[in-house]
């Protein structure tokens, strides 16, 4: 049972990084096998000493995380089409945890103030062109 899980996967329930199923899953599957314990056991032990891979430093430092303000781009409709894609990408495929909390507070906020997102959408069209011709 254990092989089922990658060490990719397990260093993500350590962080607490996954979706919450595959973090029932994972946590279903630790109380059956003692196999898959020693092997989370292991790899925590290696996390403890300093040994990082690339991919732990890419998942604890959030490198493909999307700023807030991104997000705030998202959620108002204000990004262009491959940006935009790559969120949803992040936020519906991935499962990040991180940004679907953070994109629900802007969620609450702006249900909070419906004025607000209206006037910030109406502002930020009104500036994009002139931004666009300033480029260099």
């Amino acid at each position: 049972m254990s092989s089922s899980f990658s060490d990719a996967e397990l260093e993500g329930y350590l962080d607490e990084a996954l979706p919450v199923e595959e973090m029932a899953r994972i946590e279903a599957a630790l109380r059956a096998s003692s196999e898959l314990a020693a092997r989370l056991a292991a790899i925590n032990a290696r996390r403890d000493a300093g040994l990082h891979s690339l991919g732990d430093i890419w998942r604890r430092h959030r490198i493909t995380c999307p700023e807030r303000t991104e997000l705030g781009g998202y959620l108002l409709g204000v990004l262009e089409v491959g940006h935009a894609a790559y969120i949803r990408f992040h936020l519906e495929v991935i499962g990040c945890r991180l940004c679907q909390a953070n994109l629900a507070d802007l969620q609450q906020q702006q249900a909070a103030r419906p004025d607000t997102a209206s006037r910030r959408r109406r502002y930020f069209k009104s500036s994009a062109g002139l931004l666009r011709k300033m480029k260099p």
